[in-house]
């Protein structure tokens, strides 16, 4: 059964399995939920998320872009690549194609952009494999990865915001062996390390239905975790949208919405011009606890910038009255996972990557 909407808010409904905001039951992810969604209208959106960190100590990330939900109607499909090098700095490409260079599969994870492409086999064990080949302006990925554990989505993958916008999320790759090799301006690296990939899809005009969100996941030896806390706008309540998920070894362990997030103080950044939060904690009653310490901010981006016509300094401070200080944070933070077992409270330590962003 669906979970019904928070009472004060009646047009908002998270497809959990239930009983409650949690999934007792898991949803089986098929071929069919990591392939394009295909709407009408014209805000519609999708996108394919791939990252991969590396032994070589590098961090790769790239993206598969039908159409983003800041993007404008018309947009063109798109590719975005962003390498994190071991001393902290990074390099960003990306490159827009006419439609008729881009196609998407409805039936199974196969898209092409350009040259540009993903898509997904399957094992002998039925775990997912995805193959990725990203190549433009001097940065290649020509990437394999090889989930480690199932795929997962929280509920049926999609949240509705009344009768004609949603917001859907499936993780293709919660937790995948990378293989293959990189290539920057000429020099091929051969690639090893751990990944991750999800493909985000719905419609409507996220600037005036997402107020934030935070989003991220760690991995220990044993465990796995990933969780997305999501902020409505004060016309949808202010309702939080909070998906977990917790695996142990190979095999996913919990799933919920039943999330309570606490943000720490807040210092300001200059470069996203708004503050973040200096450390979060999440809490699911009786199953677990984390506490992220923000260590270093590794990308900080004033999301006007973004916006040629308004970033320009006599139009800013008018969009920022208008709009507010909509910004996106990339965090290195210290983590400390307590998790409730049926011999105790084991914990679990270790530092990851997780972000934030503001709309407003």
């Amino acid at each position: 059964m669906e979970s019904a909407a928070p009472m004060n808010n009646p047009g908002i409904v998270e497809a959990w399995n239930g009983p409650g905001h949690r999934d007792d039951a898991l949803t089986v992810v098929e071929p069919r939920h990591n392939a394009l969604h295909p709407a009408s209208s014209k805000l519609a959106f999708e996108h394919w998320y791939f990252d991969a960190h590396l032994d070589s100590g590098h961090v790769v990330i790239g993206f598969l872009i039908k159409r983003r939900p800041e993007d404008l109607p018309t947009a063109r499909p798109w590719v975005e690549l962003i390498v994190y090098y071991p001393d902290g700095t990074r390099r960003q490409v990306s490159k827009r194609y006419p439609r008729a260079a881009a196609s998407f599969s409805t039936e199974n994870c196969a898209v092409r952009i350009g040259a540009n492409h993903a898509r997904a086999e399957y094992s002998a064990d039925g775990l997912p494999v995805q193959h990725l080949r990203l190549a433009e302006d001097g940065i290649e990925f020509d990437l394999r990865f090889d989930n480690e554990i199932p795929s997962w989505m929280p509920g049926k993958g999609e949240t509705r915001f009344g009768r004609k916008d949603s917001f859907g999320w499936v993780v293709g790759a919660p937790r995948a062996r990378v293989s293959g090799s990189i290539t920057i301006d000429g020099t091929t690296m051969p690639a090893s390390g751990r990944g991750y990939a999800d493909h985000n899809w719905g419609v409507g005009d996220m600037k005036k239905i997402i107020d934030r969100w935070h989003w991220g996941r760690l991995y220990v030896e044993d465990y796995s975790l990933l969780y997305a806390t999501v902020l409505t706008q004060q016309k949808y309540g202010a309702h939080e949208i909070r998906p977990l998920m917790l695996a142990h070894h190979d095999e996913i362990i919990l799933s919920t919405g039943e999330v309570t997030l606490t943000e720490g103080p807040r210092e300001f950044h200059p470069a996203a011009n708004r503050d973040y939060p200096t450390w979060l904690h999440l809490h699911v009653p009786d199953q677990l606890d984390l506490h992220l310490t923000v260590d270093k901010v590794i990308h900080a981006h004033d999301l006007i910038d973004d916006i040629p016509i308004a970033r320009t300094r006599f139009v800013k401070p008018l969009v920022y009255r208008l709009v507010g200080h909509p910004g996106y944070f990339r965090f290195d933070s210290t983590f400390e996972l307590d998790i409730v077992t049926e011999l105790g409270t084991v914990r679990r330590t270790g530092s990851t990557l997780h972000e934030m962003v503001a709309l407003t």
